[in-house]
């Protein structure tokens, strides 16, 4: 069966995500910075009156962090009730895909822990993310 993802770009690596974890894409002036909180949450975000938290997806997969001036681009998931803004470097389309494949078995470690398998998009292999991983960040490996 065919499903539908979101290509998007992480590191400069281009990856897919399951659209039915995706609520929405924003653009993101203003983060407002949190004291004490995980490397990879990157502050809080006010989106139609509500607040969100917002995750730098390269800092989750232990990347260093998005350099972000000025606008940056979000995608909207929810995880146990609260909404989450997953910073990316670039948002490409939506496409339908076969169901994923396995993963690669040669991935880094922080690639290897959001990885749920693999899509073919255009003749190209394109990781599977699970947004769910990304919010929970490096400290998701030692649970």
């Amino acid at each position: 069966m065919i499903g539908l993802f979101l290509i998007a770009r992480i590191a400069d690596e281009r990856v897919a995500l399951p659209t039915v974890a995706v609520g929405s894409v924003v653009e993101v002036d203003q983060v407002a910075p949190v004291p004490r909180v995980a490397p990879h949450i990157a502050g809080l975000f006010a989106l139609r009156s509500r607040v969100l938290t917002v995750i730098d997806s390269r800092a989750a997969l232990g990347l260093g962090r998005i350099v972000c001036t000025g606008i940056g681009t979000a995608v909207i998931v929810e995880s146990d009730g609260h909404s989450y803004a997953l910073l990316v470097d670039e948002v490409e389309d939506v496409v339908e895909a076969l169901p994923p494949a396995a993963c690669p078995s040669v991935l880094e470690p922080g690639w290897r822990r959001v990885a749920l398998g693999t899509i073919r998009h255009e003749g190209q292999a394109l990781l599977l993310v699970d947004p769910i991983a990304l919010i929970a960040g490096e400290e998701r490996s030692a649970a």
